[in-house]
């Protein structure tokens, strides 16, 4: 009679008849999603962000552009509460302001064991005789993380195989589902192949308003605008010169349920990604499922790395590490080293011991080798090092503004204008700590059919530059951005 759950699919009665119990203290504990910082408790003590790294506690899509972890902290601050911020892979300005004794580190090195007698009696009903729950079902209380492989997808090539799954990820997705245990495979691109591609004229099939590849998806022929949505039928022949030659790059997670299901007749799949967990109660569903054993590969998104507490997943295969490792983005080392230690964390988490593979043509990266050594610290340290010759957050602020127009001449003139008047801002007002990054047009340049320009002010106050400045329609201002895309 005191929970109060709030998310996106409540309705706007539902909304508000929590908000009305809260207020009045009849529901003295919030769980839910960002909004949920705004409840209106009353005597707040104690406000917990899970997973405090994510980037989608940034409401970056309406005004307020709010952060949700920094309305924690200053919500916790107001109210003499105690804010705690929990990851195993911290954002690194969390990180940085512990360090600087702002917070207070806690640390929990050790895997606490769980789910002993769910696994004894998992193995019991479905007469696996697993020798290495037998070897290891003593009173321990806790476990190794699991050991992880890194394998060099290029010497892969040069033995002659060119599938999705390196020989060392084939024989691990054999023997598990030979032991009747679970695994985890992750690819974060959606569909069945990242782009369409004539290979007579080296056409590819792009979004007309947006200009970034469509994706083909396999279920039904479909090409789909990951940005803005749109729909397109698949093309027999290129647009361009006429070619048959159409050809499907990179695969994407619709492709690998597809190869699981081709190659390993024992394997039972399901597929977790935004195409099927559109409906509210489908993570849920898809997820209750799993838990019961009604597929034994569950393959997906990013989304299959969020926290999941699953006893019989001993394996977890990374199918293509390098997909957001390149992107020119402040944050891409950062989000790769996030993702691959915590979708590594979902292998191995019962008395069964478990097993990452990390395929990648990068396996000399420091945040891949960080990353299978679970070695948080080493790459904070190189991470902050490097952003701090550069003066980047943690060490400055950011903020980006960003003109939109469907004319992209206009666009331009209006950002290099804006630029102009900063710069002579700067000059005037004696603020040399401050400094602009651009104008340059973003890595999706055009979305929804209008062209975007960005600026960057850079300094330790960078909102000092713009106080009081009025800014015309279709300027959209972000202040500490979590994206620089």
């Amino acid at each position: 009679e005191t929970l109060a759950v709030m998310h996106g699919s409540l309705s706007p009665g539902e909304r508000y008849d929590q908000w009305r119990r809260i207020r009045a203290g009849e529901l003295r504990v919030v769980i839910g999603a960002r909004s949920a910082i705004l409840a209106p408790v009353q005597r707040l003590g104690v406000v917990v962000v899970d997973e405090e790294h994510e980037w989608t506690y940034k409401q970056d899509e309406q005004i307020p552009h709010y952060h949700a972890r920094e309305a924690a902290i200053e919500r916790a601050r107001l109210a003499g509460a105690t804010a705690i911020l929990g990851s195993a892979t911290p954002d690194l300005s969390s990180y940085y302001r512990a360090q600087r004794g702002e917070f207070h580190l806690l640390g929990l090195p050790r895997r606490v064991i769980g789910h002993r007698d769910v696994i004894a009696q998992m193995l019991s009903d479905s007469g696996v005789a697993n020798s290495r729950y037998a070897l290891l079902s003593n009173e321990a209380l806790y476990a190794d993380l699991p050991e992880a492989q890194i394998v060099d997808l290029r010497d892969e090539l040069r033995a002659g195989n060119s599938g999705m799954f390196s020989r060392a990820l084939d024989q691990a997705l054999r023997e598990t589902l030979a032991a009747g245990e679970q695994a985890i495979l992750l690819l974060n691109r959606r569909g069945s192949a990242s782009a369409v591609v004539c290979r007579d004229c080296g056409y590819v099939a792009e979004c007309p308003r947006c200009r970034v590849a469509m994706a083909y998806h396999e279920r039904p022929p479909t090409l789909v605008c990951h940005h803005c949505g749109r729909r397109e039928s698949v093309p027999q022949a290129c647009p361009r010169c006429g070619g048959q030659r159409i050809r499907y790059l990179s695969a994407g997670v619709e492709r690998i349920e597809s190869e699981v299901q081709r190659a390993y007749p024992q394997a039972t799949t399901l597929r977790w990604d935004s195409d099927t967990t559109s409906s509210p109660r489908a993570h849920e569903e898809l997820l209750e499922r799993f838990i019961r054993h009604e597929a034994n590969v569950l393959v997906g998104t990013q989304m299959v790395a969020k926290g999941l507490d699953l006893p019989l997943v001993t394996l977890v295969g990374v199918v293509l590490a390098d997909t957001g490792l390149s992107l020119p983005d402040l944050y891409a080392g950062e989000r790769t080293f996030q993702l691959l230690t915590q979708v590594a964390g979902r292998a191995g988490r019962s008395v069964l011991p478990g097993r990452v593979i990390i395929q990648t043509y990068q396996p000399e990266h420091p945040a891949i080798q960080a990353a299978a050594r679970y070695d948080y610290e080493s790459f904070a340290r190189a991470e902050l090092a490097f952003r701090h010759e550069h003066g980047y957050p943690p060490f400055t602020r950011l903020v980006r503004l960003e003109y939109a127009d469907a004319d992209s001449g206009r666009a331009r003139a209006e950002t290099e204008r804006l630029a102009q008047l900063l710069t002579e801002r700067i000059a005037l007002q004696g603020l040399y700590g401050v400094d602009l990054i651009g104008p340059t047009p973003p890595y999706f340049a055009r979305q929804g059919g209008r062209w975007h320009w960005q600026l960057l002010v850079r300094g330790s106050d960078p909102v000092a530059l713009l106080r009081g400045l009025r800014l015309p329609l279709g300027w959209r201002v972000d202040v500490d951005p979590v994206s620089l895309l």
